[in-house]
């Protein structure tokens, strides 16, 4: 049984992490984070051994919010939701999401290819139900595959963008894939 400080620790040095790899990318320090977290060096070694330990811990995380709110729109889909409002909801988060998120996923690239590679596969996977019922419903062009979305997301504009932009981006992203 894990004992609840060892918990505490652990969320501790995943908070401050995201936020210092969000704040200065992958080039900062363990012992940054171990400071940021409030925890001892040993501390933070003794849950992630590397950086790619951590970063890869790191993205787990990441990969469970992502495919939850994956999962929790699919499901609404499924149960009669509209399929393009929860496409568009979908779009307006990939705009939105922290940047925290982003600086893990581009450290990760480098440090924890596979677990990003996880995340895309089980969050894909999750976009593929909301596929299959838009294309049940005739809401999307007959061509259009789950990977057009992957296309989409990785062209999506950052939170830098102004609203009015981001949702002009939105609204041509949809066209593109609406029957």
């Amino acid at each position: 049984m894990v004992r609840a400080d060892s918990l505490r620790n652990r969320e501790r040095i995943l908070t401050a992490a995201g936020a210092l790899l969000a704040a200065r990318g992958e080039g900062v320090g363990m012992d940054e984070i171990a400071a940021e977290a409030g925890v001892a060096v040993g501390t933070l070694y003794r849950h992630f051994p590397t950086k790619s330990d951590l970063i890869a811990a790191a993205l787990a995380e990441l990969t469970e919010r992502l495919v939850a709110d994956v999962r929790a729109a699919a499901d609404r889909v499924e149960n009669g939701a509209d399929p393009a409002a929860e496409l568009r909801g979908l779009l307006e988060w990939l705009i939105t999401k922290p940047a925290a998120d982003k600086a893990i996923k581009a450290a990760a690239t480098g440090l924890a290819s596979d677990a990003l590679q996880e995340m895309e596969s089980r969050g894909f996977a999750e976009l593929d139900r909301i596929t299959a019922v838009a294309h049940a419903h005739g809401l999307l062009r007959p061509d259009i595959t789950t990977a057009d979305f992957a296309l989409i997301a990785a062209t999506a504009p950052d939170d830098t963008l102004p609203a009015a932009a981001r949702d002009r981006w939105i609204e041509l992203a949809l066209r593109s894939v609406l029957a």
